[in-house]
């Protein structure tokens, strides 16, 4: 080696009273060289006595930058309870993670989130040297928990190939993409949840100065597209995106259904490194682009990215805009939706200029796009409606119309099915819930028209569902309706009136309630445990 280099120094076995001066003699040796800094590689270190650490002291003493790397946990832990850990750089070995054949439950824009075993998740990144990125992250997701975000923490640093990954405990954890592919069904939960979860990042204020601006990052993309647009729209662009007022309000940055996940009975977002402050419009751009742009030239790409269709990705956007911005206004959700679409084709053709400038039919089709928009489109501004909340995931409200009751049994279905509800027992169900909507949307109304909620409740014990069905149709009290007498002939029989008579039979309890102007009728089953 040359003098001013780096010098490594391999340390190896025990370092003990025993040998201690003769290895500190070897060290000695090869610092001759007079290098410019050392670093020792303690990977093969078993064990370090007080005589070891006197010999690492005197090297230290010579060389303040003096780094231990890749120490073992049990030595770390005696580099760590006598100090050295504060007076140097020492850096614990990582153990080794394999990912293959490991299912991939979320992906941001740095890397993927693989589960490795029943408990555990794994984020890779795409850095190879990502130390810097890992600890940034860690940073940052216990800022957003101690603000209030339902968020998990990286307990370890493992090494995944030639980069590095962050451990979570995420128990049985299924990102929300996945639940969308195989249970296409439950995308009025999956949207009241993501809306929900979406409402409550942006209430959160974040102290000055703990999160970068999201507008500044905007405005680098906006800006390098002067020039590669007609003339004068490239600062109509620039100017309307500075109209945005700076807020410090929480903006996730890369909130989609691949990094929302639900670990065990809790909604949990993942992917905290794109953590900033500012205008919602901000994080509804990178969902439109996550849901609409990128896959707008090929819709093979959302199939690819997300793992469901283009069909499921619009009305996830559509929806979840509608709901986030508090308005069954179709005309305003447009409005809106072109002012976030403008921003995000600037966005996109400005990633496509960089990137993938080979890719004419994306960077014609943004471009066309952006133009087009910006023709129309003065100001990036709106409000957003902050008192109306995402609808209960548990409440449905719907048209009381006998085409509506597919709608209703499905979800109620699926919050029994959840509960642990058995398959006879779900049959049941359906059946009684087919009766009571029909009953409602024949009777409670006519001859007009009017809506019915489905509230759907879940019990522990012992193990059930309750489901209310609340109208403000006429007063009418099903249970005093007498039963049929079952025991009369075909001939002497009425037509009719089994409905609310099977309902009682099947069902553990049934309960009426006039209240406020409104019938509620509510329907308990407790579930025979074991049986399928």
């Amino acid at each position: 080696m040359s003098e001013n280099q780096s010098l490594t120094i391999k340390l190896c076995g025990r370092i003990d009273s025993g040998n201690a001066a003769q290895i500190e003699n070897e060290i000695m040796g090869q610092l001759s060289c007079n290098p410019s800094d050392v670093v020792m590689d303690a990977a093969e270190l078993d064990y370090i006595s007080s005589a070891g650490l006197r010999v690492i002291l005197h090297v230290r003493k010579l060389y303040s930058g003096l780094r231990i790397i890749n120490v073992k946990p049990e030595v770390y832990d005696i580099f760590d309870m006598t100090g050295f850990c504060e007076m140097m750089s020492i850096e614990k070995a990582f153990r080794v993670v394999d990912i293959t054949g490991c299912e991939v439950i979320g992906e941001g824009n740095n890397g993927k989130v693989y589960r490795i075993d029943r408990d555990n998740v794994v984020k890779t990144y795409k850095n190879a040297d990502a130390l810097s990125e890992i600890q940034h992250e860690r940073e940052v997701a216990r800022l957003a928990l101690i603000l209030g975000v339902p968020t998990a923490i990286s307990y370890d640093v493992v090494r995944v190939g030639d980069s590095y990954g962050s451990v979570f405990e995420l128990l049985n954890a299924r990102s929300f993409s996945k639940i969308l592919a195989t249970e296409p069904e439950r995308i009025g939960w999956c949207e009241q949840e993501y809306v929900g979860m979406l409402k409550k990042l942006h209430a959160i204020e974040v102290p000055e100065g703990k999160l970068p601006s999201a507008k500044e990052k905007v405005l680098r993309h906006v800006s390098g597209l002067r020039g590669k647009l007609p003339q004068g729209l490239d600062d109509k662009l620039i100017s309307m995106c500075r109209e945005i007022p700076e807020s410090d309000h929480l903006i996730h940055g890369d909130f989609h259904t691949k990094n929302i996940v639900l670990s065990g009975d809790e909604v949990l977002i993942i992917d905290m490194d794109t953590l900033s402050v500012g205008h919602p419009i901000f994080e509804l751009v990178p969902m439109f682009k996550a849901y609409i742009g990128y896959s707008e030239s090929d819709p093979g790409i959302i199939q690819q990215f997300q793992g469901y269709g283009a069909g499921i990705a619009k009305r996830f956007w559509h929806d979840s805009l509608t709901m986030y911005l508090g308005t069954d206004d179709e005309n305003e959700v447009k409005r809106v939706e072109e002012k976030i679409s403008c921003l995000a084709y600037a966005e996109l053709l400005d990633w496509g200029f960089r990137h993938k400038p080979d890719d004419r039919n994306s960077i014609d089709l943004w471009r066309e796009k952006l133009i087009d928009l910006l023709g129309r489109v003065d100001s990036l501004l709106f409000e957003v409606n902050e008192s109306a909340p995402a609808q209960n995931a548990n409440r449905l409200e719907v048209e009381a119309d006998v085409n509506n009751l597919e709608q209703v049994i499905s979800f109620i279905r699926e919050r029994a099915e959840a509960a642990g509800c058995s398959v006879k027992d779900g049959m049941q169900i359906d059946l009684a819930v087919e009766e009571i909507f029909v009953n409602i949307a024949n009777y409670a109304y006519a001859p007009g028209s009017g809506n019915a909620v489905i509230t759907v409740k879940t019990e522990n014990d012992p193990a059930g569902i309750s489901i209310t069905f609340t109208d403000s149709g006429k007063p009418y009290d099903p249970l005093k309706k007498e039963d049929p007498d079952i025991t009369l002939s075909a001939e002497e029989r009425n037509i009719g009136g089994l409905g609310i008579f099977m309902t009682k039979k099947i069902m553990d309890s049934v309960e009426y309630e006039y209240r406020d102007g409104q019938n509620n009728l509510t329907l308990r089953k407790y579930f025979k445990v074991g049986i399928k």
